[in-house]
């Protein structure tokens, strides 16, 4: 089986999110000495890891370069930047509401350009990424992609990026709105009289296990919260004040609705 990494791999910033990929894809096997960080703290990344302060004169031949910091800098990287990014230079980013136009005008020159939006598990090998490519994106193109996100979990590609910002409040955005709803599942255990410390470990513990079964079952997870909700008994109690009015539905549609809208403000330059 061919390898799915890159000759080299060249990041600009080295944050949260796209410091998680860099943490999975050597843990699968990616050589520290392929791999070059843009950095201006000069902090290093990990052992093996080149991590310099300044722009490079030149990219290595068939680099990969991964634009992970933050979206208002665009402008100021790409003047350094798109100079060294040539037809056989491969770009991904992972910039919020960030389109492949502004992408293309900011590196003209530059071969294959994909959007990326991973979430936060991808360092555990158990994330989402959706992607996008430029509608010139050869098969060949899109299928190395894929192979290089494949070790951070399941890769999704999004035919219309008009949809990226629905994506995005969904699974980029996602993790965070569970991580709400674990900690508020702990305190509504310590609300109704559990211990504090005891609530946090079983709420956790609840939520880590039936997203395990989920993901193994072949029912959907309304046909299982179905199943374990006896007519009469306590779960149903409790599923009825979350199913009245199709609250719980309601709640987290204006929750995706509200990351979409900013996710669109900030394609504007708001």
């Amino acid at each position: 089986m061919t390898e799915p990494w890159p000759d080299h791999l060249f990041l600009v910033g080295c944050g949260n999110m796209a410091g998680q990929m860099l943490t999975r894809w050597l843990a699968c096997g990616l050589a520290p000495a392929r791999v070059t960080v843009l950095r201006p703290s000069g902090r290093p990344v990990a052992e093996g890891v080149q991590v310099v302060t300044s722009y490079p004169a030149a990219l290595p031949r068939g680099a990969t370069v991964l634009l992970g910091m933050k979206p208002y800098q665009l402008g100021e990287v790409a003047q350094a930047l798109a100079p060294l990014c040539g037809g056989e230079t491969t770009l991904i980013s992972i910039l919020a509401g960030t389109p492949l136009a502004e992408l293309r005008r900011q590196f003209p020159n530059a071969g294959q350009i994909v959007r990326a939006m991973p979430n936060l598990p991808v360092g555990l090998g158990q994330g989402v990424t959706a992607l996008h490519a430029e509608s010139d994106s050869s098969p060949a193109d899109r299928a190395a992609i894929a192979a290089l996100i494949a070790p951070l979990g399941l890769a999704e590609w999004i035919a219309d990026e008009a949809l990226f910002n629905e994506v995005t409040a969904l699974s980029g955005c996602g993790p965070a709105f569970l991580f709400r709803f674990v900690d508020a599942l702990a305190r509504a255990g310590e609300a109704i009289g559990l211990p504090a410390d005891q609530a946090a470990r079983m709420a956790l513990a609840t939520v880590q296990g039936s997203a395990n079964m989920v993901a193994q079952a072949s029912d959907s997870p309304a046909i299982l919260a179905d199943r374990v909700a006896s007519p009469g008994g306590m779960t149903r109690e409790g599923l009825n004040v979350l199913d009245a009015d199709d609250r719980l539905c309601k709640l987290l549609t204006d929750t995706l609705r509200a990351a979409r809208d900013r996710g669109e403000e900030m394609a504007r330059g708001g």
